[in-house]
């Protein structure tokens, strides 16, 4: 049986198509195509699903999390903690800004940033500290900022990366609720998914997230006047209308999601693998925009899979702080040994909520075959 890695196909029923199509038609007719009442309805809509006052619509990702930092002030000159171990937007935001990112490894439980690795790295231009909820899985924040705080001596601003977190809940609150600023993405491939790029960023006091507004729109508060140098960060009407078309269904997806994952842990559980294999914990508030297992022998196993027409794929194949484009940086193997040993051994397996119990089935079984 083949098993599919991703069908963009998977929340786009007859009906919803129609009321999606039925909605765009609304955006045509009125032809306010940027900055249209998508948009505010849209940050309305998200500001209540998530329990954060104040959600910043904006072109994708990574623009959001440019969006975020800078509103925390971050400026050049500045250093950025970020974890090796990530996404390239997590880090190239940072040096969007002509900010210096800095590189914690992780910790090799939950491939989350280290704060001991992170605390080791404070110095007098450590402005921020970027926490990435990693795959869905919350980060634990408090703990975060009291190990840095300790060692700094000094509050450090936190700036979440929760691109792939949205609905992702920690004890001490929702993720892009935790610190200053947030980003989030809504690329088609994310639990909460556009028709193309979008994204948003999220902040808990107002004058914050209105300096966001202003950055996202070059800056100005009205139009042709400009309170500093900002950005062309707009959302299209467009992609805000497919997002408040699919908002309302996300706690059924994300949940759909929590339930695949639980799936796939009971299977590795009655699989007697060993150490061959180590499965992801299923924790409550994860929200499992990726599943991702750990094993030695992660490319013979990639073959093996994609041979058999199931898919799989690697996040993250090599960690940042050995990016060609961070070799300014002086990064070197050896230098962060969790996030390079994750990168030899991650492999993410078929999550998306159209994913059917046997076919979880039939990818544990195939898994099985190619380590035995």
């Amino acid at each position: 049986m083949a098993v599919p890695f991703f069908d963009v196909q998977y929340n786009l029923e007859p009906e919803v198509k129609d009321e999606l199509l039925a909605r765009w038609k609304q955006v045509l007719d009125h032809g306010y195509f940027v900055n249209g009442p998508e948009i505010l309805e849209l940050e309305q809509d998200l500001a209540q699903f998530l329990g954060v006052p104040h959600v910043v619509a904006c072109s994708n990702g990574s623009d959001a999390l440019v969006l975020a930092l800078k509103a925390a002030g971050v400026k050049p000159g500045d250093e950025v903690i970020v974890p090796s171990f990530t996404f390239f937007a997590s880090a190239g935001s940072v040096a969007r800004l002509g900010a210096t990112p800095i590189f914690a490894d992780v910790h090799p439980a939950t491939l989350l940033i280290c704060p001991r690795s992170a605390a080791s790295l404070v110095t007098e231009r450590t402005k921020a500290v970027m926490p990435v909820h990693l795959y869905g899985r919350p980060v634990d924040v408090g703990v975060l900022k009291s190990t840095l705080k300790a060692a700094a001596g000094r509050e450090i601003t936190v700036v979440e990366d929760a691109a792939q977190a949205i609905g992702a809940v920690h004890a001490d609150g929702p993720c892009g609720g935790l610190g200053l600023t947030a980003g989030f993405s809504c690329f088609p491939t994310k639990n909460l998914a556009a028709a193309g790029d979008a994204g948003f960023a999220t902040s808990r006091d107002e004058k914050t997230a209105e300096r966001m507004r202003r950055l996202r729109q070059h800056g100005g508060g009205r139009q042709y006047y400009h309170d500093e140098v900002g950005f062309n960060f707009r959302l299209s009407a467009l992609q805000a209308a497919a997002l408040i078309q699919h908002l309302p269904r996300l706690v059924e997806w994300n949940a759909a999601r929590y339930t695949g994952a639980q799936h796939y842990a009971e299977l590795f559980g009655g699989a007697s693998l060993g150490d061959k294999l180590t499965a992801p914990e299923v924790i409550p508030g994860h929200v499992f925009h990726q599943y991702v297992i750990r094993t030695p022998r992660r490319d013979e196993l990639m073959n093996h899979l994609r041979a058999l027409d199931i898919g799989c794929a690697v996040y993250y194949p090599l960690p940042l702080h050995l990016q060609p484009c961070f070799q300014y940086l002086g990064g070197f193997a050896g230098q962060l040994p969790t996030a390079e040993l994750a990168a030899k051994e991650v492999l993410a397996l078929p999550i998306y909520p159209g994913v059917t119990a046997e076919q979880r089935q039939t990818v544990v079984a195939a898994i099985v075959d190619g380590l035995k």
